[in-house]
C-alpha cells in the first residue's frame, strides 16, 4: 500500500499575499482518528516577517475541544523564530504527536504579516497521518478534490 494513501491533507490557509495584516481564510482541522499532524508553512516571495498574531511572535499551533471554543497553545508546537523577510521559497513544519494528550481541533494561531513593500506570500497545509486502522483512503478521505494515479 502506498503510505500517501493513508494521509489526509487539509488547506489551513489559502495561498495568498498579505502585507500588514492577518491572513484570510484560515481554518482549523479535526484530528480525530489520526496519530500525527504536520503543519507545513510554504512561502513564496516575502519581504516582511510572518508570525502568530503579530510579526514578532513565531507561528504556533493551538488546540480546542470544540471548533468555536477558546483555543490554547500546544506545548512546544512553535517555530523557532518568525518566518523572516528573506525566507522566500521555503518549507517550514511543526509536527504534533496526537498520541499525547491533545485536544481534538487544531489551527495555526492568527497568522499575521508585517508591513513590507510587497508583503508575504504564504500557504499553510495540515497533513494528518497514522490513521486508526490501515485501510487505504479514497481521494475525498485524503482531503483531495481529485486524485490521478499513473
Amino acid at each position: 500500500m502506498n503510505p500517501l494513501e493513508t494521509t489526509k491533507t487539509v488547506l489551513l490557509a489559502y495561498p495568498q499575499l498579505k502585507d500588514d495584516g492577518d491572513f484570510a481564510n484560515v481554518t482549523y482541522l479535526d484530528t480525530a482518528g489520526w496519530g500525527n499532524l504536520r503543519v507545513l508553512f510554504i512561502t513564496g516571495g516575502i519581504d516582511i516577517a510572518v508570525g502568530s498574531t503579530d510579526e514578532a511572535t513565531p507561528p504556533l499551533i493551538e488546540q480546542c475541544d470544540t471548533t468555536d471554543g477558546s483555543y490554547t497553545a500546544v506545548t512546544d508546537a512553535e517555530l523557532a523564530a518568525v518566518i523572516g523577510a528573506s525566507d522566500d521559497g521555503l518549507l517550514k513544519a511543526i509536527d504534533v504527536d496526537l498520541n499525547k494528550n491533545h485536544k481534538r481541533y487544531m489551527q495555526v494561531q492568527s497568522p499575521h504579516a508585517g508591513d513590507g513593500t510587497t508583503g508575504a506570500n504564504l500557504c499553510i497545509i495540515g497533513i494528518l497521518s497514522m490513521p486508526t486502522g490501515n485501510a487505504a483512503l479514497d481521494a475525498t478521505a485524503q482531503g483531495l478534490d481529485e486524485l490521478v494515479k499513473a
